[in-house]
């Protein structure tokens, strides 16, 4: 759609949040509140986007480099806000106006909004919802010809009126107005009200009594316009942000064993044929490629898995696996590491800022931090890399086809050769040439007798 501008009011406190973090700024399935609207009114076809900032001017940081921000400088309420942001809107533009703290309003339910506005030639045209409960929702007044009033809000007592406290049509917060009609209307906007706020409802009678239409869409999904208040309605939100974000995965051709005990970011990537078993958290960017098995009981966080790959009860956060990898159970797989193809990590294996190449095992007990492996390795049991001397984190390298035995420490920085070995129980400080056995331990002695000499109380 074009010729559209949307305005994104996101200067409020966010006081019943109870939290240093601005409102705006909580995250909801891996963004931010206020990205949601955000990329909503993209996805509309919006060519200008302005977000409204308080005078703390948290958001600047947090938004796309496209989207402009306005500032206003007091909590003057909706109206003044709007005021706000004129500057930055073309007078024979449609405008939008979405609320930051209502995340689940999306480009078709805004694109819904502006035809219904275009289609009735109006000045205004408001969003509203018919609710059994509409709480402290400001009510839409009508005219007996059904044509839009006013919007009386119910914050405070004496606000409203019984018989306006009992309708149940209520307004959303979200509008679409004729730009330039809009910005002479709130120059009539007074705020005789409760709180001696200007609120933007206050321009619909205003525009009428100039004589233009008011119109109203009514949205059917009560859900879209769902705004946060507080934590428990973050809450809401998210259960609501994630079924949908499931949905989309499964009708994608994305198996998920248990929707109920998977998260999924908004921004994740999932190939077809992949199955997500339960207790499987995919957050940030991860991207997971087709015919993978994740989880159960796994975390996924700006990973990037290629095909065919297998995670159980692992924690693999910025790494990278490439097709026929295998991961866990319990392996914790940290940033920096890359996993070749058909790579094994396997149980209570730890690797750090690694590179494993093609067919290398680590079956089980081992860390490896700072290291390059070569193809077809193999690292045996209770290995480790002594990465760090407690000024540097130096670097261990291993070749291709070589055979680490178990409970070998290799002290870097340490080179071991293509085809090389090392004894069980090594500590290796030397490197070790192509196709030779590293041997670094002390030879047995037995002490004869030993038992004998401890006295029965020892024993």
């Amino acid at each position: 759609m074009s010729g559209l501008s949307v305005v994104i009011l996101a200067a409020g406190e966010g006081t019943r949040m109870r939290s240093s973090v601005p409102k705006v700024l909580h995250p909801l399935c891996g963004r931010p509140l206020i990205a949601w609207p955000v990329l909503a009114a993209r996805a509309a076809g919006a060519e200008r986007i302005v977000v409204v900032d308080g005078p703390r001017r948290a958001l600047a940081d947090h938004l796309p480099d496209d989207v402009a921000v306005a500032i206003q400088e007091a909590a003057r309420g909706t109206g003044d806000a709007v005021r706000a942001a004129a500057d930055h809107l073309h007078p024979e533009v449609p405008v939008v106006v979405l609320a930051g703290d209502v995340p689940l309003i999306t480009g078709d339910a805004i694109q819904a909004l502006v035809t219904a506005h275009n289609r009735a030639r109006a000045a205004a045209t408001m969003a509203t919802m018919i609710l059994d409960d509409p709480g402290g929702y400001g009510r839409v007044v009508r005219d007996a010809d059904g044509g839009v009033v006013r919007v009386v809000e119910t914050k405070k007592p004496g606000d409203a009126t019984p018989e306006e406290m009992a309708l149940r049509e209520v307004n959303t917060g979200i509008f679409c107005f004729d730009a330039g009609l809009l910005r002479t209307a709130l120059d009539h906007v007074k705020p005789d009200n409760a709180q001696g706020e200007y609120y933007l409802p206050d321009v619909l009678p205003a525009l009428r009594e100039a004589g233009h239409a008011i119109a109203a869409h009514v949205v059917d999904d009560p859900v879209l316009t769902l705004g946060v208040n507080d934590r428990a309605d973050l809450a809401t939100v998210r259960a609501h942000a994630q079924r949908r974000i499931h949905a989309e995965h499964m009708r994608r051709g994305v198996t998920l064993v248990d929707p109920a005990q998977t998260t999924i970011d908004a921004d994740v990537i999932i190939g077809q044929d992949t199955v997500i078993e339960p207790g499987t958290h995919l957050r940030g960017r991860t991207s997971i490629g087709e015919e993978c098995t994740i989880g159960p009981a796994s975390t996924l966080v700006d990973a990037v898995v290629a095909n065919r790959v297998t995670i159980r009860h692992a924690y693999v956060d910025s790494a990278v696996l490439a097709d026929g990898a295998t991961v866990g159970p319990f392996a914790y797989l940290r940033p920096g590491t890359a996993l070749q193809e058909d790579a094994k990590v396997g149980t209570f294996v730890e690797v750090k800022n690694s590179n494993l190449g093609r067919g290398v095992k680590v079956p089980h007990l081992s860390y490896l931090g700072d290291a390059d492996v070569g193809e077809r390795t193999n690292i045996g049991a209770g290995t480790i890399t002594a990465n760090y001397d407690y000024t540097n984190k130096n670097r261990t390298t291993i070749g291709r086809d070589a055979r680490v035995s178990v409970d070998t420490s290799l002290v870097a920085p340490v080179t071991i050769g293509d085809g090389a070995y090392t004894a069980a129980g090594s500590v290796i400080t030397e490197d070790v040439p192509p196709g030779a056995l590293g041997v670094a331990r002390q030879r047995q002695r037995n002490v004869e007798g030993y038992a004998d000499r401890k006295t029965p109380k020892e024993r």
